[in-house]
């Protein structure tokens, strides 16, 4: 095991006195307006993109359904990251857009925005609501193709708190 002392040293706040995990208190921390914008994105072949968009999977309609699992994942956040603060989001959005990836391929860009006034960040709800949207759009259209390739999620910038603005360059 690593030592507690260089952990602490490497600025690692998850772990108590015993060298075990515990969730960081923040209670000391002032309530400042926190925002997360996150990025993911879904491969899929022309067949799936025309279904999408034209409204033909079986299972409904893949946006709307990926769009509301996407915010029930922000909300559930703390629930599937064990060091992960609940918090009360005041608010979340999704939008889409696709990119043609040549003539047989389209990338659906997935973008999540996520709102709080609070004492600890957003960033892992949009990321987590990037990463459900984008397999609940995998899970919709699986039946016609499991070849499609969900792509990189990150975190585009966030606002608030004592590290200020962050801006993917």
């Amino acid at each position: 095991m690593i030592c507690l002392e260089v952990l602490k040293m490497k600025g690692f706040t998850h772990f108590n006195d015993e060298g075990r995990a515990k969730m960081v208190d923040i209670s000391e921390k002032s309530e400042t307006t926190r925002t997360a914008v996150a990025h993911s994105s879904i491969l899929v072949n022309k067949h799936i993109y025309n279904s999408i968009i034209n409204n033909k999977i079986k299972k409904g309609d893949v946006l709307a359904v990926a769009q509301v699992a996407g915010i029930m994942a922000a909300k559930k956040t703390s629930d599937l990251i064990p060091m992960c603060h609940p918090i009360s989001l005041k608010g979340a959005d999704i939008s889409f857009r696709w990119e043609e990836e040549g003539q047989e391929a389209y990338r659906l860009v997935i973008e999540v925005s996520a709102k709080t006034v609070g004492s600890t960040g957003v960033e892992m709800e949009a990321l987590t609501a990037a990463s459900i949207t984008a397999l609940t759009i995998y899970d919709m259209c699986k039946s016609i193709d499991k070849g499609m390739i969900i792509g990189e999620t990150y975190l585009l910038e966030k606002s608030g708190g004592i590290n200020g603005l962050y801006k993917r360059s």
